[in-house]
């Protein structure tokens, strides 16, 4: 599964639309010519409207050279970031937001993803939703190790971005046998052995998670955290966060007043992937509890998905570097375009290794 790309042509008429502010068709024409020859206006139509469809573009106006265009309030949450050149600079010289921007609950909807993005999660989780039931009819057996083989490497992959050291396969065994790997803390087996716990939870509890509330997300947080030494509420203190100069809200009070917002854009965000896409890098943006907040944000995402008949997503396939770098590149920039090119990647992924 590819995310929408935009060819060098579209990528041009973007920065000459952001440097101009709005322009006309005919504008944005002559510029191209300039730049790389003739191009039919049909072509910049094309170009245009692919850009409109992908939430990058608005058009103003009616007719004729009435018709403007300029760059929608989504375009710099989605415009495409160079993560190599972007990481490849000290975080200090990154020109980076920091502290919590409040502004991003008002451009995160059912939009998030364009029409053709849907098109393509749409299509792959038919694909789920056949070879699932086709499985759980002809062999319950196997059908049932499916399930136990994604926990596994859902739990063993959650735990090991933040930091747990086992192995697969020695999640494999705590979690088929609780064998417990030598010489590892048992932290780390207990971090593994929460997530098993929490993702039965939502197994047996789907219908449960087709709405998120306040006590929903703490209740998983609870169950993440159960027998680690983690406060349950959220903190009332500040936090840092390695490799970023951003700084989360410190105060409880008003931690709890963007999560009780958060909670309102869920519940006017009716499209589940945008649902779960939201809450995956919300709760890690607020950091409202003390730790395992962005653990709690990819299981409750998950949450969602399961509630709603999609695809899980274990990130079996994810480098761990770069599952953290989008969650820099969002706290530092409000930008979504690495993290939501990882999620359409990684359900692909779940959809084309898990019952089929």
């Amino acid at each position: 599964m590819k995310n929408e790309k935009l060819i060098p042509r579209q990528e041009m008429i973007l920065s000459f639309i952001e440097g101009k502010g709005s322009v006309s068709g005919g504008q944005i024409s002559e510029h191209i010519a300039k730049e790389l020859g003739k191009i039919t206006r049909m072509t910049i139509s094309r170009d245009l409207e692919k850009m409109i469809q992908a939430g990058l573009v608005e058009r103003r106006g009616t007719a004729g050279r009435a018709v403007t265009y300029q760059l929608s309030s989504k375009y710099p949450i989605a415009k495409k970031i160079d993560v190599e050149e972007y990481f490849s600079r000290p975080f200090s010289e990154r020109e980076a937001k920091p502290l919590f921007n409040d502004e991003i609950l008002s451009v995160l909807n059912d939009s998030i993803f364009s029409g053709e993005e849907m098109e393509i999660l749409e299509k792959a989780n038919e694909k789920y939703i056949e070879t699932r039931n086709k499985l759980a009819k002809d062999s319950p057996t196997i059908f049932r190790k499916e399930w136990e083989r994604l926990i596994i490497e859902l739990s063993w992959k959650s735990s090991e971005i933040e930091g747990n050291t086992y192995t697969l396969l020695e999640t494999e065994m705590l979690i088929r046998e609780m064998h417990f790997a030598k010489g590892k803390n048992k932290s780390e087996a207990q971090m593994i052995l929460n997530h098993k716990k929490t993702l039965d939870f939502i197994l047996t509890n789907d219908e449960y998670f087709k709405d998120i509330t306040l006590d929903k997300i703490i209740k998983i947080h609870e169950l993440l955290t159960e027998k680690i030494d983690i406060k349950k509420d959220f903190r009332d203190h500040p936090v840092g966060i390695t490799g970023t100069i951003y700084r989360p809200i410190p105060k409880k009070k008003d931690i709890a007043v963007v999560m009780k917002k958060l909670v309102e854009v869920l519940e006017r965000t009716k499209n589940p992937f945008a649902k779960s896409f939201i809450v995956l890098i919300m709760i890690a943006y607020i950091q409202p509890f003390e730790d395992g907040n962005k653990r709690t944000s990819r299981i409750i995402a998950n949450a969602i998905l399961h509630a709603h008949s999609k695809s899980m997503l274990s990130y079996r396939d994810v480098d761990t570097i770069e599952y953290k770098k989008t969650m820099i590149l969002f706290y530092e920039q409000n930008n979504i375009s690495y993290i939501k090119e990882i999620f359409m990647q990684q359900f692909e992924f779940a959809v084309e290794n898990y019952f089929g």
